[in-house]
Formats: structure tokens, sequence, C-alpha cells
């Protein structure tokens, strides 16, 4: 859901080209999988296409990206120790959207509230991109 969201506000701002994003998840369990139903209808209903196969991160995402970004603490203790001699800026979603006073967004798969978490994603990936065309000196 984060990279599909971050991805049409890319395009909105028009800077497709300039910024790329991808999702990828520490375990193989999903590999192949499209996303769970529930966030292909809450990005539909958002207007966002967005098609993906699930594939797990690689020792090669931690140099091809600028940031690598979690969606909760427990994850980004996993990207932290795998990326830990890359120098690569691993953070946490959420951390751009301080206003949310939460760190971790929630699975949706367990809870249900898909729309919620898209809520928070959104509201994380407005100030992610923000962050980015700030600090890259990019202009829309």
């Amino acid at each position: 859901m984060a990279e599909a969201v971050f991805r049409h506000m890319v395009a909105a701002a028009g800077l497709q080209g300039r910024i790329e994003a991808d999702s990828a998840g520490t375990g193989e369990w999903h590999i192949g999988e499209q996303p769970h139903h529930g966030t292909r209808r809450v990005l539909r209903e958002r207007g966002i296409d967005y098609a993906h196969s699930a594939r797990q991160i690689a020792l090669a995402d931690f140099a091809r990206f600028d940031y690598i970004i979690a969606l909760d603490r427990g994850h980004l203790s996993e990207l932290r120790q795998l990326g830990k001699q890359t120098g690569a800026k691993i953070a946490l979603l959420m951390e751009y959207a301080p206003a949310a006073g939460v760190l971790d967004v929630p699975d949706p798969y367990y809870t249900g509230e898909f729309g919620e978490v898209y809520e928070m994603v959104e509201q994380a990936c407005r100030g992610l991109l923000e962050h980015i065309i700030a600090t890259q000196g990019l202009l829309r």
C-alpha cells in the first residue's frame, strides 16, 4: 500500500522518472503474490492503480535506493541488521508524520482496518515526499 500511495504522490508532483520506489518484504512467504484484496480495494476506491508482485528485499536494494523504509519497528530492526554494512538510510515511514503520534503502521491483514492504515500511510508518504524534495533539491 505504501509504495502505491507514494508512487501516486510522486506522479501527482510531476516527479516520476526522478524518484523511484519499490517495495519488498523481509520474509519470503508471499513472494510472487499480489497485495491483499483489502489493500487493492482501498487503493481502487481512491483512484490509485497498482500492480505488484511481492518480493523479498535483497542486499542490492541497500545500494540501489537512497531510503529503505520500514512500516514497523520489528521490520526496522531486521532491515538495520541486514543493511548494517551498507550505510543506507533506514527509517520508519511514520517518522515522516510526527503529528500522527505513532511509529508503527499496523498490518491491516490482521486488523482489517485497511482504510485507517491508508490514512496513516498517506500522511507519512506526504511527509516523506516533502522530505525528499527538500533534501534532494527537487522542485516540482
